[in-house]
Parts: C-alpha cells; structure tokens; sequence
C-alpha cells in the first residue's frame, strides 16, 4: 500500500518493530523541485526536502527521518539508502507546465529555476559531499555503517562538462540497528570465472593451508560457478513513462530485498516515489509499504503496481520499460 503525507508523520503511525527492510532513494539536495507542499520540520525550517539552505540541513533532516524509521524497523533488520551528489553550485530544476507528472508527453524544467550558491554547500564548482557528511551522520546518529555500494551506472545522464569526468555513479549505503540481522547470502552470489595464471593454475588448499596452492589443473577441482557479490553493482538507470526523471530501477532493489528479508516480511520505502519498491516487493512476495508526500506520484504508484502484479500472477514477464 501506498500512505500519503510528510514521511515523519506517517511513521509515527505504524507500529514499533513491524518491518524487517527500508529501501529507499531520497531527493537530492539541491537539484529538483519536485512541486510538493512545504512542511515544518522539528527544527523550524519549513520547505520541501532537498530545497534546505545547506548540506548540512539537509542531512539533519534526513538523519530525522531515519530515527523515526529506527523505531518501525525490527532490530534484525537492515536500512538501504541510495544517495547521490550535487555541486554546490548551479540552479534547482522546478517542475515544468508540461511535466510528465500532468499527465503530457513534453519534460523539462520550468521556466525560473532557483539559483544554488556556493554559499549553501562549499565554494564554487565544488560537490557538496552529501553521501559523505550523512554517512557519518548516521554513525553519529548510533546507526552501524555495515558497507558503502558502488552504483555503477552504465547509461548516465550526459553532462557538458569538459574539465571533469561525467557522473556515472552513486552511492547504496547499508545500515543496520544492531551488529547481528538477518542475511540470506544466496541472495548475494554472482557468476564466478576461474582464471589461469600463466602456466600456474589455481587450487584449492589443504586443511590448514593459509593460502591457494598451485600446480594442481583445475580440471580436478570442485565445480564453483558463484561468488559472494562485489561491492560495484552495474545496473542501468530505469524510467517510468509518467514521470519525467530517472528512478530506482528494479534491478537495483531485488537483490537488497531478497538478502535482508524472507517471503511475507515487510519492505518500507519512506519516499516512494513512483513506488518501484512496493512493486518490486509485492512481486517477491513480500509486503510493501510506500510513504509518499506527493498525490501525483501516489496516483503513479496506484497505476503502475496493479497493472505489474496482474501480468506477475498470470505468469507473463514485465515489459523492460515498464518500470523502475
């Protein structure tokens, strides 16, 4: 299901310790007005999330969002967030007359974006470091900062830049209450190549051996055709028709759901978006939960989930640009 409203609010309704996964994407700091209605947060500022004065704002709302999150999550269960950078400097994108979000065809910004200065986030042209002040926030916060992912994007967005290298990443990062959760390490195994060295060949060790043997052919070893997934995942960014900006792709969320939950448990996404996470748990048997503060992205969700859970059930595979 999808809940609409300020996702501190709508947290604070839901029962202590009854989900056992949070995936979620939160806006960028600085970059879109993506048209929802401002709300007062604990300290004061009143404004949509992601238009703060400053990074270090920014962060502390989102660190708020993540305390009330701790209270919903059962103790033996684990926090994904994605997290991208902006520079310090630039303009805020506000949703264009013709957004895709209307329900038209045409994208774009609007005609007035707010200027960004570097007086917000650090001097000119510098990034603004979000992943890496919230990271640290979070342990600050008495979060355990389990492991940093490497988003590899092989699709980015182009950027006319000629003095840097174009963005083609971002940031997973995994968090857990407690130092023991639940973990299905199948869940996290990729193909595994075995490699010649030369003329020397790898072998597996004798008990008590600290370290690979060589000389035995690799004929005569056990077949291992999988290994325990790297921290760089290359998955390409995904769309939804409806909206005008690129989204979680599914690709991203299914591994995370399937590690750090079992068939039946429950998966919340505090900023649901166009609710690729509900979708993407709900196809997996599990439970979603979207919190949402923009009607329009609800009603994207609403059109989208049915429609992908009537072709999963009737055992039809999803289209490719059906979602992300």
């Amino acid at each position: 299901m999808i809940l609409t409203g300020h996702c501190v609010d709508v947290l604070a309704t839901l029962p202590a310790a009854s989900v056992q996964a949070v995936i979620t994407s939160p806006p960028y700091w600085g970059l879109r007005d993506y048209g929802t209605a401002p709300v007062t947060w604990e300290d004061g500022w009143t404004g949509e999330i992601g238009q703060e004065p400053t990074p270090d704002a920014f962060v502390g709302h989102l660190v708020d969002v993540f305390r009330a999150v701790r209270r919903v999550l059962r103790p033996d269960g684990l926090l994904w967030v994605n997290l991208g950078d902006t520079y310090a400097t630039g303009h805020i994108s506000n949703p264009s007359p013709k957004s895709t979000l209307g329900g038209t065809k045409d994208v774009g910004a609007g005609d007035d974006p707010v200027a960004r200065t570097g007086a917000k986030g650090g001097r000119q042209k510098s990034l603004a470091g979000i992943p890496y002040r919230f990271a640290l926030a979070m342990i600050d916060d008495k979060w355990i900062f389990r492991q940093d992912i490497i988003w590899h994007k092989p699709n980015p967005m182009p950027e006319s830049v000629t003095d840097r290298c174009t963005k083609s990443h971002e940031y997973v990062f995994l968090f857990a209450r407690q130092p023991r959760y639940f973990w299905d390490p199948s869940a996290m195994r990729e193909p595994a190549a075995w490699e010649r060295w030369g003329k020397q060949t790898i072998v597996k060790p004798q008990p008590g051996a600290g370290s690979w043997l060589v000389g035995k052919p690799i004929a005569e070893l056990p077949v291992r055709d999988s290994k325990n997934r790297r921290s760089v995942w290359t998955v390409s960014n995904g769309g939804v028709p409806q909206s005008h900006f690129a989204t979680f792709p599914p690709d991203l969320i299914r591994p995370m759901i399937m590690a750090s939950t079992k068939v039946g448990d429950t998966v919340l996404d505090p900023f649901s978006g166009a609710g690729t996470t509900v979708l993407v748990a709900e196809e997996q048997g599990r439970i979603g939960i979207g919190i949402e503060i923009n009607p329009s992205y609800v009603a994207i969700s609403e059109r989208r989930i049915p429609l992908r859970l009537a072709l999963t059930v009737d055992g039809v595979s999803p289209s490719p640009d059906g979602g992300a």
